[in-house]
């Protein structure tokens, strides 16, 4: 059987995510006992202390155990913690030498969504890929810059050590873990019962590109204000390297550095969050989409959208236009 010690760390905990991840190893538990196997599963709710806490201001939550009191774990489940990042670390710092011990003595460790930032505080995560919530990712990147993050991902898996994707997409993560420890068989039936998608592996077309302008490089800045109003306009990287009068390669430069994207993945970033936008409010077609944001090649326009955001603009299209036109309640 294994221990899993799923964490209730302080702050605002995501309630979601604590009782989806229990209620999901407790059914297949369920699921074993009734075609009379054992159940291979033991989760624990696993605090700093055993006193109660409220998270959402709606439910209280209360550990069954205190890490001292746990010597050995098998997994090791980290819940997302809404609020200033900085705060949410420094709260749950305690947590870090007891991961790191049990991640030593063979735990796997697993982070849901913007629970990368308490995982990534212990320094399992240095020098490693994962994912969080695409939302937080500037900000993941600031804190942990020696973290090599994919916010485009739905599940990142490094030698024992998960992390997934932002809100329910974790449920994805929860689902392969299941897959690994109870077999493919199992793994179908919980996504029919939990109606999960299995084999979902993405969160970009969730994405909104907002562009990155948490930096104070003005003179890139001006740059990024200017490639957002003109974007369906040609425009060189010379030309917007005078603008900011600086060199091309000191531009190239500083603009990556500022942004994490050079000056063309910005343009084409920004392009494709336009043609999102169209597609999902507008009657246009797919090519009338593309000349407005200002392409003319229809190869390579598909090319990029897909690449940013891992469908094809008529699947995106098709996926979201009527979900968005259409009132919600009737």
């Amino acid at each position: 059987m294994k221990h899993i010690s799923l964490l209730i760390p302080e702050g605002d905990v995501s309630f979601s995510n604590l009782e989806a991840t229990y209620k999901m190893f407790t059914k297949v538990n369920e699921a074993l006992q009734r075609t009379g196997q054992e159940p291979l599963f033991q989760v624990q709710l696993v605090g700093l202390t055993q006193d109660a806490r409220i998270t959402n201001g709606l439910f209280s939550i209360q550990p069954e155990r205190v890490v001292r009191e746990v010597s050995k774990t098998n997994v090791i489940i980290i819940p997302a913690v809404h609020g200033d990042m900085p705060q949410v670390i420094a709260a749950n710092r305690d947590f870090g030498p007891w991961i790191v011990h049990q991640h030593r003595q063979g735990a796997e460790v697993v982070s849901l969504c913007i629970g990368a930032f308490i995982l990534a505080s212990t320094g399992l995560l240095s020098g490693r890929s994962c994912t969080t919530h695409w939302l937080a990712a500037d900000k993941f990147r600031k804190l942990f810059p020696d973290v090599h993050l994919l916010p485009y991902k739905i599940i990142t898996d490094e030698g024992g050590i998960y992390t997934s994707g932002g809100a329910y997409s974790s449920l994805n993560l929860i689902l392969y873990l299941v897959e690994k420890y109870a077999g493919r068989n199992m793994a179908i039936r919980a996504s029919k019962i939990f109606e999960i998608d299995i084999d979902r592996h993405s969160q970009s077309p969730f994405i909104i590109f907002q562009g990155q302008k948490e930096h104070h490089d003005e003179a890139i800045k001006k740059v990024q204000e200017y490639i957002e109003q003109n974007f369906q306009h040609k425009m060189t990287v010379e030309e917007l390297a005078e603008m900011a009068f600086l060199s091309r390669r000191n531009f190239e430069r500083r603009f990556k550095k500022a942004t994490s994207n050079t000056v063309m993945e910005y343009l084409q970033r920004v392009k494709v969050e336009a043609a999102k936008l169209s597609l999902e409010t507008s009657q246009d077609n797919v090519n009338e989409v593309m000349y407005s944001v200002g392409y003319s090649d229809t190869k390579a326009f598909r090319a990029t959208f897909k690449k940013i955001t891992g469908i094809s603009p008529l699947e995106y299209r098709n996926k979201y236009h009527k979900a968005v036109a259409e009132p919600i309640m009737r």
